[in-house]
């Protein structure tokens, strides 16, 4: 097979990249029992993608490690032969919902496999059958962004039909799908984002309404918009200042989701440091709100959320398309996705 493959070399093409990454032939083990051998199809990028080449991601980065965490393909040795599967993005979490039954791993950097590769080997209790309204570059967008978003909002935010939630940083990938999913699920979205033509676009996907995040009045905003309503539920990758705000339009018990912190430019919210991170005051206390990290889910709610895209026939949003899988597809979309170009997800079809 070949693969996409870390290295200790940056790519002449990117500045400030601690690491780079190779296209090289390697063998493929053949599948044990309970094992599937995959053929890939289509992958996709994530923001991970890009901060493991730049050294900022917080987990060990292992040289040596196939790159990629979203993938679609085909089985071709195993008891499903010929079927067109996602693969989950994760492992070492079966089933608990309150995290990891084991050490858990998401699929790009060792011990797990990645996806930037022709062929791999997987469980295949990690194997979920594709919706068939998916094209292959819809499949390859969903696992990763599509899990995280199912789970923040429905295992730890308990969002409900006719329930209000606010999603923050609208356009990026995890907050396009919690958008999509509770607009499916008769939910009322509110958004966030630095872009009028963002919230316009969430809009146009369902969202009641939304406030630009570097407003310092945003929420008071958010407040009018309301109209006395309250939300019941945030979804949020960026942490930060708002959460001093949020009191303001949060109904008691409202549950505040944390899957990201991509405000803190420092890296300090990635410390066991008081520097950067979220507020929390006795206010919140007062409310009785509850703050909930949340990583990424289990193969339990992989599954849930993939057999949920396929009832509601939900299709991701995919911004760009590169054929064939090289070093210099992967270069450009990387340049493409650390620009921020991207409304939607970037993919290599094979």
């Amino acid at each position: 097979m070949v693969a996409i493959v870390l290295n200790k070399t940056p790519r002449p093409k990117f500045k400030d990249t601690q690491y780079g990454f190779e296209l090289i032939d390697k063998s493929v083990d053949q599948p044990k029992d309970h094992e599937a051998l995959v053929e890939i199809q289509g992958v996709s990028f994530n923001h991970r993608d890009v901060w493991i080449l730049q050294g900022f991601y917080p987990l060990p980065i292992t040289p040596g490690s196939v790159l990629g965490s979203d993938g679609v393909g085909v089985v071709k040795k195993g008891k499903n032969n010929g079927q067109r599967v996602l693969i989950c993005p994760g492992i070492g979490w079966d089933k608990d919902p309150r995290g990891p039954e084991d050490d858990y791993y998401i699929l790009g950097l060792l011990p797990a496999i990645g996806t930037f590769a022709s062929e791999v080997v997987v469980e295949e209790a990690d194997l979920a059958p594709c919706p068939e309204h998916l094209s292959t570059a819809e499949a390859a967008a969903l696992p990763l962004a599509g899990l995280t978003a199912y789970r923040a909002l429905f295992d730890k935010g308990c969002a409900k039909k006719g329930d209000h939630v606010l999603i923050t940083g609208i356009g990026g990938g995890v907050a396009v799908y919690a958008l999509q999913f509770a607009v499916a699920e008769g939910i009322n979205v509110w958004v966030t984002s630095s872009s009028a033509e963002k919230i316009e676009f969430a809009k146009k996907l369902g969202a009641k309404g939304g406030v630009n995040y570097k407003d310092p009045n945003c929420i008071d905003d958010l407040k009018k918009q309301l109209n006395g309503e309250k939300i019941q539920a945030v979804v949020d990758g960026a942490g930060g200042k708002i959460y001093a705000q949020l009191p303001k339009v949060l109904a008691n018990g409202a549950r505040m989701v944390n899957y990201g912190q991509t405000s803190d430019k420092s890296g300090n919210s990635m410390t066991s440091t008081d520097k950067g991170g979220i507020v929390f005051t006795m206010i919140h206390v007062f409310g009785n709100y509850d703050l909930r990290g949340s990583t990424m889910g289990s193969r339990r709610e992989f599954h849930e959320m993939v057999a949920f895209v396929d009832k509601h026939k939900i299709k991701p949003l995919v911004s760009k398309v590169w054929k064939g899988l090289s070093e210099e597809t992967v270069d450009e979309a990387i340049d493409y996705m650390a620009n921020g170009h991207q409304q939607g997800k970037l993919v290599i079809e094979f």
